[in-house]
């Protein structure tokens, strides 16, 4: 979940299909969930209107900046890399009438703060703790600004700070630059892990799956308004103009513990050898992008750069005890591919990127926070985001393990364990320490550019 560096260019020469009643409408749909811009950098802000009028005349001055999926890959390059997202509570104060609001699921009425018990968001990671007014009913909305490197994004910053100020009505609660870490020749986060390994590809876009990756996933499954994996489109929130092409986004706020991490390491692995395969053993992969059911003894980083056999493997028939990739590494539980059912209804978008300064090898911590600030895409908040968090990544039974979670995104609190099977003994780590922290969340409805147009156009009360 680095920043953004690649741009990948959208065929418009999209696959047919009998069953749907038109092409995935480019124009309409934001481009953050369908491609990446070139970008190092990004600025996200995240706003409370105080009153709709000051709201609206800020979305419509914005409208025209915003990137579509049709343009990704194309000349158009200039400042168009905007996204818009809104919460329930920011619909409703640029005047989305109260009939329309109760058509939005009750996960993306409630907010996210409102569904740690679901989530696992307990402890450190609860909602009380949260900063930057995430889990406050005055966050309306977010806008991220999409950068080259980090003097563009100051100017972007620059530029729409006069520009909020200008609309008058609109503040910022708080904002998070993010900036690509080095080396900058591939994606990666605090803790050194390759990134952007496994995305599932949407049918339609032309693209095609790297193997291992699973069949192109129907598009209903991340934008309203086209079937999905069980059939035709399911019903829409009304007015359809609001809804249709538009997705749902979890943004989360995840603080790195870097030191403890690589303290941890060195506790449980006396060579640096050791201590690679335990950082291996957590996430499934090595640092390299690896994965250790193709690679159990030994990093390959040719291999985890090799787009075309990094993903191609499965778990019930090359390591279904979990001798290479351990049943409760981050990777397995995330992504069980062949060992859970219904996996194409599970499937989402990862985006994000990496803010902080990295933290040197060898250097303690340094207090200074860094991490992830990641948005999860789907069609679901519950089906999908929600399920994955309380089954996938909190849930201590999965896969029977008994008292486990996500070692490296789980709520961590020092009484769960990790288990790393070997013959003729397997390793059992007692009392896990919490290697990340969330520091805050949200959820948001990223409407199409129709969607837009349609709530500048309103008014109060109606």
């Amino acid at each position: 979940m680095s920043v953004l560096q690649q741009s990948h260019r959208i065929s418009q020469d999209l696959t047919k299909r009998t069953d749907q009643p038109a092409s995935l409408d480019f124009d309409d749909i934001q481009h953050f969930l369908m491609s990446r811009p070139p970008a190092r950098a990004a600025r996200y802000e995240f706003l409370s209107f105080r009153s709709g009028v000051g709201g609206r005349a800020w979305l419509t001055g914005l409208i025209d900046k915003v990137g579509t999926a049709g343009a990704v890959g194309s000349s158009l390059l200039d400042a168009r890399w905007v996204t818009v997202g809104f919460t329930w509570n920011g619909l409703q104060t640029l005047g989305v009438a109260e009939a329309s609001l109760a058509n939005f699921p009750e996960e993306f009425r409630q907010g996210m703060a409102a569904r740690a018990g679901v989530l696992g968001t307990t402890g450190a990671n609860h909602p009380d703790h949260w900063v930057g007014g995430l889990a406050s009913p005055n966050l309306h909305a977010i806008v991220v600004l999409f950068a080259r490197d980090v003097a563009e994004r100051e100017r972007c910053r620059g530029e729409h700070e006069r520009y909020v100020a200008h609309c008058g009505g609109v503040e910022v609660l708080s904002s998070l630059d993010l900036e690509a870490i080095p080396p900058f020749d591939y994606a990666h986060e605090h803790f050194g892990y390759r990134d952007r390994l496994s995305q599932p590809v949407i049918e339609g876009t032309g693209m095609e799956p790297t193997p291992g990756s699973g069949p192109p996933i129907k598009p209903g499954e991340f934008f309203l308004g086209y079937p999905d994996e069980e059939g035709p489109a399911a019903a829409l929130p009304q007015p359809e103009i609001l809804s249709r092409n538009g997705s749902y986004v979890a943004y989360l706020r995840m603080q790195e513990h870097v030191g403890a991490f690589r303290d941890f390491l060195r506790a449980h692995g006396e060579t640096p050898e050791q201590q690679e395969l335990i950082a291996a053993k957590l996430m499934g992969r090595w640092r390299s992008g690896a994965p250790l059911v193709l690679a159990p003894d030994k990093d390959d980083p040719k291999l985890g750069a090799d787009s075309q056999r990094s993903n191609d493997f499965n778990y019930a028939k090359m390591d279904p005890h979990g001798y290479g990739c351990p049943l409760g590494a981050h990777i397995r539980r995330m992504n069980p591919r062949d060992t859970a059912a219904n996996m194409n209804r599970r499937k989402m978008i990862r985006r994000g990127g990496t803010y902080g300064p990295p933290l040197p090898e060898g250097v303690p911590d340094d207090g200074i926070e860094r991490g992830i600030a990641a948005f999860v895409g789907c069609a679901s908040l519950v089906r999908q985001f929600e399920f994955a968090m309380n089954v996938w990544t909190n849930d201590p039974n999965f896969h029977e393990l008994g008292n486990e979670r996500d070692p490296i995104f789980g709520t961590q609190d020092g009484t769960f364990d990790m288990t790393i099977p070997k013959r003729p003994i397997r390793k059992k780590i007692i009392g896990l320490p919490a290697f990340t922290t969330i520091r805050g969340g949200a959820y948001f409805f990223l409407p199409g550019i129709k969607a837009l147009r349609y709530l500048g156009s309103l008014s109060d009360g109606v």
